[in-house]
């Protein structure tokens, strides 16, 4: 039976790399690499219904391409939305 000690140390040491690592994930436009958003990520993202998303769509507020039966929105038509929401 092979037995690993973890010290206060090495615990310490974890909670700082998670704690750089969350950040990284946090940072506008560096834990987001993508530039087309599909329907779901978009929901995820707003926290939102898909009729609401669908009411975004009908009334003009967010701009969407639609290829091949995929509906796919711009991460940065995205974050327009979000800061005029939160003016």
């Amino acid at each position: 039976m092979n037995v690993e000690l973890i010290t206060k140390e090495d615990l310490k040491q974890f909670k700082t790399d998670l704690l750089i690592e969350i950040k990284s994930l946090l940072k506008p436009g560096q834990g987001q690499s993508k530039q087309w958003l599909k329907s779901y990520e978009v929901r995820k993202l707003l926290n939102i219904s898909p009729g609401t998303l669908q009411n975004l769509r009908v009334n003009g507020t967010l701009r969407y391409t639609k290829i091949g039966g995929m509906l796919y929105y711009k991460l940065e038509d995205i974050e327009k939305l979000l800061e005029q929401g939160s003016q």
